[in-house]
């Protein structure tokens, strides 16, 4: 249990939220949901002790211990994965670094106050359930898919979506009274969101967690605190049911302030035809203190904003695609790519899935020139033109000084400044935002900004990788419904399994032992029980 009293925080002049009081309860999960910039993240440093609250206070139980998925990955480099985990539950780390130091003593220099402190950490590890803590740790790692093999390892020695699980797996770890979680799905592939998943539908203590993945959000979450125009909002339900009970609620607003309006109008229009009246004057007064007694209920505009994403065509894209044959890649002496033959077919929308995003990514890189493959071949039909949003965009911003409209000007073939700056405007880049610096932009600015560039390319083909990084909720909304809409092909690796299932019909996983393709909706290949055991086969040879 954690509760907040009159909780405000601002920064740099800006009101965040202010006056919140919230009681965050055992048993259930909450999601916290706002505009890029409306403060979830700082919420949860807050609530976690990370940052102090410009006023107000917080509660919680008396032996409630807060965990907090950490975000920083080279923090551990130093520490085996293992002691990495233990660390979550600082008290027994303590205990069991203690035990440790005195246990590897000489003999000759283990004294009487040694075995009389000996006893009471032993009695101190076996109240923590010390004895059950490796097998605890244990399970969590392997249900996020970190291999017994890689327990002894230093935490330097594990790719960065393997760091992530294992410090997920480090918040986890002891069930902490209080779980508090920014992105936890984040980095990770379908198998590990789904262990999660039904892990959190389990827990029986308080989370609260930050998340841009819908599908997640309505799996777990049993309420939402909203974050917008100062205030936080509690909603009973999943995110679906949150969205539509607060846009029935404003609508019904709206239609009572609609209604007093009408009846405003009827009141003052008597007042007016009658209150020169003598026969009549009586009625008016009382009609004008009816008008006085209504009140209209205030609707503060909302801080969400849709970005405007649409892709649009210059050509149709013919009867051939592309033709993949023998096509093989090695990155830093691992074969990635290895001889894989693939058809893309007009009307076709395909979802590159599973753990192995290097060779998703290397994959996408061959087809659009920017590596080469080791050989085979890759032909695109004569009528195709390719837009391509990357995953690492670092290179359209590193060392530039742009401003958003020179920026964008490299990449359309209209130069007018009334073109650019009503491209950027609907890319909720307006006045004055359109002459800053791009370098200065943050996460979800710049991936705005590399959308606006793909919509300018007017590619047939559309190449997605991590389409919903960093970006928020209306935005991935935005690119969702875009991709619904888009009459071409697309390829996309993403993690999003709304996105994945709303918009495609073809699913190709790579793994470190070849590829599987079907042609299905992304449910029916997760729940395919026979392709889950070739999966399985594949990632364990």
């Amino acid at each position: 249990m954690i509760e907040t009293h009159d909780l405000s925080y601002s920064i740099g002049g800006r009101i965040l939220f202010d006056s919140v009081n919230i009681l965050f309860t055992d048993n259930n999960c909450y999601g916290v949901i706002g505009a890029n910039g409306s403060g979830k993240s700082t919420f949860l440093n807050i609530l976690s002790g990370k940052i102090l609250p410009s006023s107000g206070s917080i509660t919680k139980g008396s032996n409630d211990r807060i965990a907090v998925l950490k975000q920083n990955h080279f923090e551990y480099d130093e520490f085996p994965v293992l002691k990495t985990v233990f660390m979550g539950h600082q008290e027994l780390y303590k205990v069991m670094e203690e035990k440790e130091l005195l246990y590897g003593k000489p003999q000759d220099q283990f004294t009487e106050e040694d075995g009389i402190r000996i006893g009471k950490l032993e009695g101190d590890f076996a109240g923590l359930n010390g004895w059950e803590a490796e097998s605890e740790a244990a399970i969590l790692l392997g249900g996020l898919g970190i291999s017994n093999k890689l327990h002894d390892k230093k935490m330097n020695a594990l790719r960065d979506s393997e760091k992530v699980k294992v410090l997920l797996a480090q918040a986890l770890f002891g069930n902490p009274e209080v779980l508090l979680l920014d992105e936890p799905t984040n980095h990770l592939d379908a198998k590990s969101i789904g262990w999660l998943e039904e892990f959190l539908l389990n827990y029986k203590s308080t989370v609260i967690l930050v998340s841009h993945d819908r599908h997640f959000l309505n799996k777990v979450c049993t309420h939402i605190a909203d974050i917008d125009r100062e205030e936080i909002k509690l909603y009973v339900g999943n995110y679906d049911f949150c969205r539509e009970t607060s846009e029935l609620a404003r609508k019904m607003v709206e239609e009572s302030n609609k209604t007093k309006e009408e009846k405003i109008k009827e009141l003052e229009a008597f007042v007016r035809r009658f209150s020169a009246n003598a026969s009549k004057s009586k009625q008016a007064t009382s009609r004008k203190k009816q008008i006085e007694k209504i009140t209209l209920e205030d609707i503060k505009p909302s801080s969400r904003c849709y970005p405007f994403i649409r892709f649009d065509t210059e050509r149709e894209t013919g009867k051939e695609i592309l033709t993949v044959k023998n096509l093989t890649k090695s990155i830093d002496g691992v074969k990635v790519l290895d001889k894989l033959d693939l058809v893309i077919h007009p009307g076709e929308k395909v979802a590159l899935v599973g753990q192995y995003d290097l060779a998703k990514t290397a994959f996408f890189e061959i087809l659009t020139n920017n590596m080469k493959a080791d050989s085979g071949t890759f032909v695109w039909g004569q009528t195709i033109k390719v837009g391509y949003l990357p995953k690492d965009n670092s290179k359209f911003f590193n060392d530039c000084d742009y401003s958003l409209i020179d920026w964008l000007r490299q990449f359309s073939k209209e130069q007018s400044i009334e073109f650019l700056r009503g491209f950027l405007g609907r890319m909720l880049f307006s006045g004055e935002e359109a002459l800053k610096q791009v370098n200065v932009l943050s996460g979800g600015e710049k991936m705005r900004l590399m959308y606006s560039r793909l919509m300018l390319a007017k590619g047939n083909v559309v190449l997605l990788d991590g389409p919903t990084d960093h970006l928020d909720l209306e935005s991935i909304t935005a690119v969702n419904d875009a991709c619904k809409e888009f009459k071409g092909v697309i390829l996309i690796n993403s993690h999003d399994h709304n996105l994945v299932q709303s918009i495609t019909n073809r699913i190709i996983e790579f793994t470190p032992n070849g590829v599987i393709d079907r042609k299905m909706s992304y449910d029916d290949y997760l729940e395919n029980k026979e392709i889950q055991d070739q999966l399985e086969l594949l990632y364990t040879v």
